[in-house]
Parts: C-alpha cells; structure tokens; sequence
C-alpha cells in the first residue's frame, strides 16, 4: 500500500468524504460470531452497514491449515448442499470485519460458497489499531505476496473439501483486497475474478514484488474492475494505463473490462464509511454477479 492509498483511505473513513444516499438502508449491528470491525473505522459510521441474514446458512469462522499455520477465515454457504460455486472474497486493508462478512453471506443467499481467509493472520490483527499509516507500517507492509497466493490456494482446497467446486471458483477483493484480485487471476486457479478499486501501479519491493499492470498480458481469468473517478488514491491515468497493457494481452486479459463511476471515490461499495454511495455500491454488485454468471462462476 502506497502513501497515496494511505491518503484514499484517510479520504474514504473522513466524515462528508462522500453523499451517503444509503443511510435510510443501513441497520445498527453489534458485533457477529466473533467477526469485529476494525477500531480504525469505529467512530465514523461503522456500527451501521447492510445486515444480510444467515437463515438457511452454514457461516461463520473456521480454520483450514497452510504450511503448518492455521489460517483463520469466515465462510458461509448453503446449508446442506454441495457441488457450489465458490468465491473467494479478499479484506480491505482492516481485514476480515463484519461488512466482509457480510459480502460472504450475500453471495451464499445467492448459492455460492464465499470464503474471506484472514490474509495478515500470521503478521497481527487489524482490528485493535486506530492508526492507518501504524498498522500499514506494523502488519500490511509485512505481508508477503507469495504468503497470500498459498493461503487463497488453501482457502480453494477448504471449500472442495466442505461442499465447494474449486474448478468453478471466482475471486473479488476491495481496496487491498482489489489488487490481490488481479494478481490471483494470474495464477489459474479461478474463472473469473471483480476487482474493487484495487491498486494497479506503484511501488514494489521483496515481499510485494508484483503490480497488477506487470502481469496483465498473463492473466488466465478475465477481471472487471470496478473504480471510482474521484479516487484519489488510485489516479485514472493508472486505469487508462491497464487498458492498454490488458489490450496486449491474453484472452483473459483482452476479456478484463473496466467501470469507472465517475461521482465514486474509494471505498464506495464499504456501507459501513461515508465514502459509500449507493448507485454505484449497488451496480457495481449486479455488473459483478452478472460477469460472474457469464464467465462460469454459478
């Protein structure tokens, strides 16, 4: 995570940071199955997010084992089936919270089995900072690529072996979690993959030696990325930028496709900030049930 990603997530928890035109929709939750909020985002908005219920779901916190550490994770699904599509739903920076979650119980009402592994277990736990710039120094930065590659691969090896197809599988990821997306749909173990206002330029170093645009041209799974245009994080220039890359591509990457909503910034699908806005929060999650149903992921 960049300092300009530092400065969008600073933006996207600040009050006023976006019209929230979702208030009226939003419900006050306490805290579920051990699943908190992280202490960064609490005094601004974040006891009130979308509250999807988990009446005939199997959900909740598990563990699965990756190199001799148990990786923590949440997961829901159909209660009683098997044979189901599985997505794997990767954190914002403040990991595995209440609103992810969330997103795992909104693809199971849907038939999906959604998994959200704990992707910075080994380094901390996100949720007891305050303090953007000191957990990104104290657990993020930390966090080798390679580590999250073997751990969504494990999370695939879970659900085969608790009522998920990982040959049908797919992958979304917001802010943190969007860039993770891009990278893992360069590895084959996905169909598809809706990348959230990811990060696809900027530095890199030992442990995070890939950006998104450096792989694009190898992409084995088509990604829409969704992004807003007030972003200021995540420049449009650096979209315009994948464009390009992707139109050299592969077949996956020639199939990528972008929405850019223009009256987004970050963290606009996050009901849980200020940034939230409704309109696109909402047509960003049709567009990517719908590019998931086209590219096999149902």
């Amino acid at each position: 995570m960049t300092r300009d990603d530092l400065k969008a997530e600073f933006d996207s928890l600040r009050p006023g940071a976006s019209t929230d035109q979702g208030a009226s929709r939003r419900t006050a939750i306490k805290v579920a199955l051990g699943v908190g909020y992280a202490a960064a985002t609490l005094p601004i908005a974040a006891q009130t997010v979308i509250k999807t219920a988990d009446t005939g779901l199997k959900a909740g916190p598990i563990t699965y084992r990756v190199n001799g550490f148990d990786v923590p994770a949440y997961a829901a699904q159909p209660a009683g089936k098997t044979g189901l599509p599985v997505i794997l739903v990767i954190q914002e920076i403040f990991g595995v919270h209440e609103y992810i979650a969330d997103v795992c119980r909104r693809f199971a009402n849907l038939g999906y089995l959604a998994i959200a592994p704990e992707l910075y277990a080994r380094q901390g736990d996100p949720k007891g900072y305050t303090d953007i710039p000191k957990l990104q120094a104290d657990i993020v930065s930390k966090v080798p690529d390679a580590q999250v590659m073997a751990d969504l691969d494990g999370a695939l090896s879970w659900a085969s072996a608790n009522g998920g197809n990982a040959a049908n599988a797919g992958i979304t990821g917001f802010c943190w979690g969007g860039r993770i997306t891009w990278l893992y749909a360069a590895t084959g173990k996905v169909k598809a993959g809706v990348a959230w206002y990811g990060r696809l330029v900027g530095a890199t170093n030992p442990l995070t030696p890939t950006n998104p645009v450096d792989i694009a041209t190898v992409l084995e799974a088509p990604v829409l990325g969704l992004y807003g245009g007030k972003d200021q994080g995540i420049p449009l220039d650096s979209v315009d930028k994948m464009k390009s890359v992707l139109a050299t591509g592969s077949a996956a990457a020639k199939a990528s496709s972008f929405v850019v909503y223009p009256e987004a910034g970050h963290a606009f699908h996050a009901d849980y900030r200020p940034s939230y806005i409704v309109g696109p929060a909402d047509d960003g999650w049709n567009r990517a049930l719908a590019w998931f149903r086209v590219n096999g992921v149902a």
